[in-house]
């Protein structure tokens, strides 16, 4: 059903020795949205990306994606889910041993049962879908700049053609212009392809930019979801000062925004 949602987490404990990061952690991320997922340093985004996609054993509660458990599956289930969703890391975490079309090609070596020539052409596509030159599909990682392997890795996350897709700081690192360019790669192809983003991030212009919903880590939980004006409104010290703050405010007017 539509109202189900896509990604659904309850009741989530992920602890690393005595240090607990999650407790008790809830999150409902709905179809076809792009979620922005923020928080200050050490509240566990990245962390929880990885609970959900599988990556890491959280130390109790529930993760669900289209329905089915992530935890409690086989292997052969939990790879037939994997193929529903792309992952991108922070840089775009290529193989520096191989080429981009090498690259984008990896996820359907490793699935699909594709002749030579149908998996480079597809590969192709998806270089070219992300804004990439014909000449990037020979270069390796080290030879392009930040923002060429941040799109060779958004190629790589979707070359399954998938329904999810994580996203783990996209523009981090990048100029403003190169960001505000990546934010609109983001939004169109969730646009053209239906997708439902998760994306973690700390660039205020992208959560006003491109994303429906605000999903907010604090305290060990997700304190706060909702949209960037119901984000205004809640007066939890730290949530004020990110959503108040100088930088905040920068965002706000470059959005044509203002703060009351």
């Amino acid at each position: 059903m539509k109202d189900n949602p896509t990604i659904r987490v309850r009741g989530l404990v992920t602890r690393f020795g005595t240090h607990t990061v999650h407790e008790g952690l809830d999150l409902d991320v709905r179809q076809g949205e792009i979620i922005g997922v923020v928080g200050g340093s050490g509240t566990g985004k990245s962390v929880l990306l990885r609970a959900i996609v599988g990556l890491l054993e959280p130390n109790a509660g529930q993760i669900e994606v289209f329905g089915q458990s992530v935890r409690d599956t086989s292997d052969a289930e939990h790879r037939a889910l994997r193929r529903r969703w792309g992952v991108m890391f922070q840089d775009g975490a290529l193989f520096s041993s191989l080429t981009v079309r090498q690259n984008v090609e990896a996820p359907m070596r490793e699935q699909l049962d594709l002749e030579d020539t149908l998996r480079e052409t597809l590969a192709g596509i998806k270089v070219r879908m992300v804004g990439l030159p014909e000449n990037a599909m020979a270069k390796y990682p080290s030879e392009l700049s930040g923002g060429m392997r941040k799109r060779a890795g958004f190629a790589r996350a979707i070359a399954m053609d998938p329904e999810i897709v994580f996203l783990d700081e996209p523009t981090a690192g990048l100029d403003p212009i190169g960001a505000a360019a990546f934010d609109t790669l983001i939004k169109q192809l969730q646009a053209a392809l239906g997708l439902t983003v998760f994306l973690v991030t700390h660039d205020l212009d992208s959560l006003h930019a491109i994303c429906d919903r605000i999903a907010v880590l604090a305290d060990r939980k997700v304190l706060a979801v909702g949209t960037m004006e119901e984000m205004l409104a809640i007066d939890h010290p730290w949530v004020h000062e990110y959503f108040h703050g100088p930088r905040a405010r920068a965002a706000l007017s470059s959005a044509g925004k203002g703060i009351v």
